[in-house]
């Protein structure tokens, strides 16, 4: 699989994980030009779109995709809360496993200040290869096994929050709800300490904070914990998740 990182972090997020039987676009958080200048354009290949929540920098062009004649799958209280209503729209449960062509994908429930957020797990049927795609909360009850690849939101750090709450760069009224609603650093080494890491070839953070994180520290820590290569998603970056080439 190939991942290419259109946008990530509060001004609007989306990625597109490719495959040789089609591709799946995760998020829809940035204008509908933009997914499709990242998607040079051919649609032919999307197979379909996840969405974890309504918040605007992960929902604003779902409509759009669906308009297009791609099925989007998300929580019903996040199609609530939109109050959208069409048929490529697909409400799925906690918990449910649910089949995009070849990508097996599960959604599961994650603590965030929205109707129904999610996360989803999921897996390329032909080479078995999983991937896990966790934003915007900041817990986890779940434990994933054999994991390959991990897209996992590092919001922040705490300290630094506290210090730019101090210096008066950050209202502290922000502050309770990033600590209840997204992923710290420490929160994200807590997680990956929690799970099964012993096939995962990659960690990729998403949606850091402008003001309140530090990449290179939050890369540096996090390889240094796991011995896992770490990259942050920059708008732009193409990865090569493939275990098996092709």
């Amino acid at each position: 699989m190939k991942l290419k990182i259109l946008s990530s972090g509060s001004h609007g997020n989306s990625y597109i994980l490719s495959s040789p039987t089609g591709s799946l676009l995760i998020e829809a958080g940035i204008p509908w030009k933009k997914i499709l200048q990242g998607l040079n354009y051919d649609i032919r290949e999307v197979v379909g779109c996840l969405c974890t929540h309504e918040h605007k920098d992960h929902s604003m062009a779902i409509l759009d995709v669906a308009k297009s004649g791609i099925d989007v799958y998300t929580g019903q209280g996040t199609i609530d809360a939109l109050g959208l209503k069409h048929y490529r729209l697909n409400a799925v449960e906690v918990k449910e496993q649910f089949t995009v062509v070849d990508f097996m994908t599960v959604s599961f429930d994650t603590e965030h200040d929205a109707e129904d957020p999610r996360g989803f797990l999921v897996q390329y049927i032909p080479t078995g290869e999983r991937l896990l795609f966790i934003t915007d909360t900041y817990y986890s009850k779940y434990r994933f096994p054999r994991l390959n690849y991990i897209m996992i939101e590092c919001n922040y750090i705490k300290e630094t929050l506290d210090q730019n709450i101090a210096n008066g760069y950050v209202d502290e009224a922000m502050k309770p709800r990033l600590l209840q609603s997204h992923f710290s650093l420490e929160h994200v080494k807590d997680f990956l300490r929690a799970n099964d890491l012993s096939q995962c070839r990659k960690i990729i953070l998403l949606h850091l904070s402008d003001s309140n994180s530090d990449a290179k520290r939050m890369i540096h820590e996090i390889e240094d914990m796991t011995g896992i290569e770490t990259v942050v998603a920059d708008a732009g970056l193409e990865l090569d998740l493939s275990l098996y080439p092709y």
